[in-house]
């Protein structure tokens, strides 16, 4: 088993850096392309409990969810977040990354490296 798992998006700039980063520094990391490979609400509850960020930090705001009818009030709870994120895996926050009990998100670009040496 890997020391890290990256949740990639290839189309996201920020996760192409996160994935940059993980290769430059050389460990052993499993990488996920969580569009093509989802996770369903059970791994998505596990990996909210291991979030130092707010759980609905894990959830964009972007058009997608504005189409949806969504708002900050249908993410607050970690089962909130993980129901809507299991049937819209697009709204996921990226790139993501754990490493045994503690995960990120790799937002802003410098949290990765940090989170790599920790």
């Amino acid at each position: 088993m890997a020391d890290f798992t990256l949740l990639h998006n290839p189309r996201c700039s920020t996760s192409r850096a996160a994935l940059e980063e993980v290769e430059t520094a050389g460990v052993d990391t499993d990488v996920v392309r969580y569009l093509s490979e989802p996770l369903d609400r059970a791994a998505l509850l596990d990996l909210l409990g291991k979030l130092e960020d707010e759980p609905s930090d894990l959830v964009r705001r972007d058009k997608l969810f504005t189409e949806l009818g969504l708002t900050d009030a249908d993410v607050q709870t970690p089962e909130q977040v993980a129901d809507v994120l299991a049937e819209h895996p697009r709204l996921m926050q990226r790139p993501v990354l754990v490493r045994g009990d503690r995960a990120i998100i790799g937002r802003p670009k410098d949290r990765v490296p940090q989170f790599l040496r920790d």
